[in-house]
């Protein structure tokens, strides 16, 4: 057997049978060295490739998929393992005959834009988001960017890259290299209405990822409008060292220095993402950070106001603030389970105009079902601009109703996360709540509820308790639920 005439990696029989234990719920992520590696991505890129492009080639002409093009767009973070396993995935796609559009350096979302713009069979980001330096990974979208998960592809996915068995009698693809952002910038910047904006300081903190080129477009765009927005810039300039940490705002000592810059500039909000920009995280003016759960009920109150009568997704960690805000300005909420796979399907099904998570992602109708980092701090500065009020004053309400635990992370030392989630609602058997098996564990009981369930990404089990107004029955439950999980050998993550 030959080897391939671009890539000098082996050809289809010379490919051993391997394990590729990086495959998660809806994404790729593993270890650098231990799980993935350039051969693995190459892998994973040509059976990516391979898949997508039977798919095309048996597609009826009637059908949505022979409008594409056989195409994949691809796009990597800063990380400096991202670049190589994005060239071996790359090689991959051409091996399987596919042509690649390479979009240079970019964050998630910007896969996703140029997915459904270019009308490509699917799209790559290497990215392993918050993950530690150490570790990187691909997110996967097929046509029209819809996610790729287990059940719908993923699985399949792997297996052909396990095996290696990829078919041979492809005419190698073609590559073009397209960074230009324009499309994606002129598209993001249709959610706001330049005209109402009022002056505003924002910090916005990219973490030193791959959001500061993205900042810098949409503020040049901003200032050729003539909007008066300010902007101070923190670890701004991309580094895949991260000299300032792993930027994962989650992480409450990794907010001091946001919090600390609007503070000091007496700025008006402050921003920051993480490494690959498809989550936004807020502060107020006081620095205070604003949990995402009420980040989604002022967001669907905005589109609620625009679009009246409107569909909302949201996912059953947090509810209370969200279901009471969609029923005051008259939507239809939705319900799904957490993960963007599940959320963009949700959303699809029902044409909701937004979804949001608690953990920061949202998600927009008009961005193709998909999540932005950059699309909610321009909403929001829009809506700081049209009510004239404060942040913390538009979200204080929300607060005071329905306060709220904020995520709890635990390790797992004996029980396994089901074994956990069954013992827990035993105890509370007899107080006879409302239960909800959706996403985990979910049990109401009238003043208060909470959620238990098991990370999709992470060897963790995550906790949400909330309260109707009451913040002393919160503090006793988040206390009583938090020391049983320590009986049960649930430690603090």
């Amino acid at each position: 057997m030959s080897t391939s005439a671009t890539t000098g990696y082996q050809s289809t029989t010379e490919f051993n049978p391997i394990i590729i234990n990086s495959f998660k719920a809806y994404d790729i992520r593993g270890e650098l060295g231990v799980n993935l590696d350039e051969n693995i991505a190459y892998r994973i890129g040509r059976a990516f490739a391979q898949i997508l492009f039977q798919r095309y080639n048996v597609a009826d002409a009637s059908t949505e998929l022979k409008n594409l093009k056989p195409a994949v767009v691809i796009g990597s973070d800063i990380r400096h393992s991202s670049e190589q396993l994005k060239q071996a995935a790359i090689k991959g796609i051409l091996d399987a005959g596919v042509d690649v559009i390479d979009l240079g350096m970019t964050g998630t979302e910007e896969v996703y834009f140029a997915t459904s713009h270019y009308k490509a069979l699917g799209g790559i980001e290497v990215t392993a988001s918050h993950n530690p330096i150490n570790y990187n990974g691909l997110k996967l979208v097929k046509e029209q960017s819809k996610p790729i998960s287990a059940d719908d592809g993923l699985a399949e996915i792997q297996v052909l890259a396990e095996s290696g068995q990829f078919a041979t009698d492809n005419t190698l693809g073609k590559l073009q290299l397209l960074t230009d952002k324009s499309a994606y910038i002129n598209h993001v910047m249709t959610f706001v209405d330049i005209d109402k904006l009022k002056p505003l300081k924002l910090v916005i903190n990219s973490g030193n990822g791959s959001a500061g080129p993205v900042v810098d477009l949409l503020i040049e765009k901003l200032a050729q409008a003539g909007a008066p927005i300010e902007i101070i810039k923190l670890h701004h300039t991309p580094d895949g060292s991260f000299p300032n940490g792993i930027p994962n705002p989650m992480i409450e000592a990794n907010r001091t220095v946001t919090q600390q810059a609007v503070l000091a500039n007496k700025a008006d909000l402050g921003i920051a993402f993480d490494g690959d920009f498809d989550r936004c995280f807020l502060f107020d003016e006081h620095g205070e950070f604003i949990d995402g759960s009420y980040v989604v009920g002022m967001l669907a109150q905005a589109f609620l106001n625009k679009y009246a009568g409107e569909s909302i997704v949201y996912d059953p960690r947090v509810i209370y603030n969200t279901e009471a805000v969609i029923h005051e300005h008259k939507g239809k909420a939705v319900i799904s389970k957490s993960g963007h796979s599940f959320i963009k399907q949700v959303m699809r099904d029902s044409g909701a105009v937004y979804g949001g998570e608690m953990s920061a992602h949202h998600y927009f109708r008009d961005f193709f079902y998909c999540d932005s980092g950059m699309i909610p701090w321009l909403l929001t500065i829009e809506l700081l601009s049209t009510t004239g009020k404060k942040l913390s004053k538009l979200v204080s309400g929300y607060i005071q109703a329905y306060p709220s635990s904020g995520e709890l992370n635990f390790h797992l030392t004996t029980l396994d996360a089901q074994a956990i989630i069954k013992a827990i609602e035993a105890k509370f058997s007899n107080e006879n709540p409302t239960k909800s098996m959706l996403d985990g564990l979910s049990l109401n009981f009238g003043e208060w509820r909470f959620n238990l369930r098991a990370s999709n990404t992470e060897p963790l089990i995550r906790l949400n308790i909330e309260s109707r107004g009451d913040k002393d029955l919160l503090q006793t439950k988040t206390q009583e639920i938090q020391q049983w999980l320590a009986s049960q050998g649930a430690v603090p993550a």
